[in-house]
C-alpha cells in the first residue's frame, strides 16, 4: 500500500519549489502512483497563466510513457474546477483516468470551494481530504496563507519587517541605521520579500533613503509590485523603486491631481483613500489599502517601513505576522521599531505568540503573531 503521509510530504515539497513563482495563484505540488506505488509523474504549479501542478504531473507522466488510468493523485490543493488563466484541472484528471484524489485542503476560492471535489465524485473519482488538524494540512495551508488571506478575508496576508538592537532601536537618533543587522539577516530578509506579491513602504523611507524595495540579495524569478504609502504625494518622480516590468500603487489621502498624472506617466497606479473617522483626516485608510490590494490579487504583504508608519499598523490591528531580526548589540536612546500609544496598562499591549526563533548569522529572527490571526 502507497504511504500517504511520504507522498503528500513527496507533493508539499514540490509545492515548495513554487514559493516565488506562483503568485497569484497558490503554490501547489501534485505527485501521481500507481496501485503498487510507483511514482509515475511530479509536478507544481508554475507562473500565472501556466500549467497548474496536476497538468505538469500528467504530462510528466505522459513523457515518460506512464499510462495513469486506475491511479492515484496526492495533491497538496483541491483540484481547480473553474475556467480560469487555464481550464479545470479536475476535467484533466477525470480525463486522464485518474481513479483517487488525496488532497490536503479544500480551495478556499469561491470559484472552487468543494466543487472540484464535487466533480470528481460525480465522475465516480474516489476523494480523500486530510483532516483539518493533519499537519501536513496545515503546512500546506501555511504555503498558502496569503492566498487563504486573500480569498477567506478579501485583504493580503501582512507581514512586517522589522531589523533592531537588542534594545529593541531601528536606528540612532541621527537616522543611521546602515547596518544594524549582519549581511546574512539581510540576505535573508530579501528571501522574505521575494515570496511576497509587493513590498509595502511610507512615504517617510522613501525620502529619507530612497530605497528600490526590490529583490536584490537572493535570486527571485520575478520581482514584488510596490506598494507607497503617501498621504499628500511627495513622492520623488526619479523615485528609484520606480523599476519597469512591475506594477506600482501609491495610495494619498489629500488629492493632487497634478502630481497624480506626473506620477502616472512614471507608470505608477495612483489610489485615494482618505480616512473618514475622526482623527484620520488627511491620513489614508490603511485597512481600505488592504482592501484595495486583495482586489488587486495580492496574497502576502511584505512591511518594510519607518516607526511611524509601522506603528499605524500595528495600532489599528493590521498586522498578522511579525518578522523580526535582532543583531547582538545594543544602541542606547535612538529610534524604536513602532510608534504607538501610550498605553496605559499591560493589559492593552499587543501580545504575541513565537511561532520560531532561529539564528540567521550573529543575529537571531523571530516570526511572531497574535494568538489565532491564522484563523480564519
Amino acid at each position: 500500500m502507497p504511504d500517504t503521509s511520504a507522498l503528500v510530504s513527496q507533493a508539499l515539497a514540490l509545492a515548495t519549489q513554487s514559493l516565488l513563482l506562483t503568485s497569484p495563484n497558490p503554490r501547489v505540488g501534485c505527485v501521481i502512483v500507481s496501485a503498487d506505488g510507483q511514482v509515475l509523474g511530479r509536478g507544481n504549479t508554475q507562473r500565472v497563466g501556466g500549467p497548474h501542478a496536476e497538468i505538469k504531473a500528467l504530462r510528466d507522466a505522459a513523457e515518460k510513457n506512464h499510462s495513469v488510468v486506475n491511479a492515484t493523485a496526492y495533491v497538496t490543493l483541491e483540484p481547480c474546477a473553474h475556467h480560469g488563466r487555464t481550464g479545470p484541472c479536475c476535467d484533466a484528471l477525470i480525463t486522464a483516468g485518474i481513479k483517487k484524489v488525496v488532497a490536503t485542503n479544500t480551495d478556499p476560492n469561491p470559484l472552487v470551494a468543494g466543487q472540484g471535489f464535487a466533480r470528481l465524485r460525480a465522475a465516480g473519482v474516489a476523494v480523500e481530504l486530510l483532516q483539518a488538524d493533519d499537519p501536513l494540512a496545515s503546512a500546506a495551508r501555511e504555503l498558502n496563507i496569503g492566498f487563504f488571506s486573500r480569498m477567506v478575508r478579501k485583504k493580503p496576508w501582512v507581514r512586517m519587517k522589522m531589523a533592531a538592537s537588542l534594545d529593541g532601536q531601528t536606528a540612532l537618533q541621527n537616522g543611521v541605521s546602515q547596518w544594524i543587522t549582519s549581511e546574512a539577516a539581510r540576505t535573508d530578509g530579501h528571501a522574505w520579500r521575494a515570496r511576497a506579491c509587493a513590498v509595502l513602504s511610507g512615504i517617510g523611507t522613501v525620502l529619507a533613503d530612497n530605497p528600490k524595495l526590490d529583490v536584490r540579495l537572493v535570486n527571485t524569478p520575478r520581482q514584488p509590485h510596490v506598494v507607497v504609502i503617501d498621504s499628500r504625494l511627495e513622492t520623488p518622480l526619479d523615485a528609484a523603486f520606480f523599476i519597469a516590468g512591475r506594477a506600482c500603487y501609491i495610495y494619498a489621502a489629500v488629492p493632487n491631481d497634478v502630481k497624480k498624472l506626473a506620477l502616472e506617466a512614471r507608470g505608477a497606479t495612483v489610489i485615494y483613500l482618505p480616512g473618514k473617522t475622526p482623527g484620520t483626516e488627511g491620513k489614508v485608510d490603511l485597512n481600505a489599502v488592504l482592501l484595495d490590494l486583495g482586489k488587486r490579487e495580492i496574497n502576502e504583504l511584505h512591511v518594510e517601513a519607518g516607526h511611524k508608519l509601522n506603528g499605524s499598523f500595528i495600532r489599528e490591528r493590521l498586522v498578522d505576522e511579525f518578522l523580526v531580526y535582532l543583531a547582538p548589540k545594543l544602541l542606547g536612546l535612538g529610534q524604536g521599531m513602532a510608534n504607538f500609544g501610550p498605553l496605559t496598562t499591560l493589559d492593552e499591549a499587543v501580545n504575541l505568540d513565537f511561532q520560531s526563533v532561529e539564528r540567521v548569522g550573529a543575529d537571531l529572527r523571530v516570526l511572531a503573531r497574535e494568538p489565532g490571526r491564522d484563523r480564519f
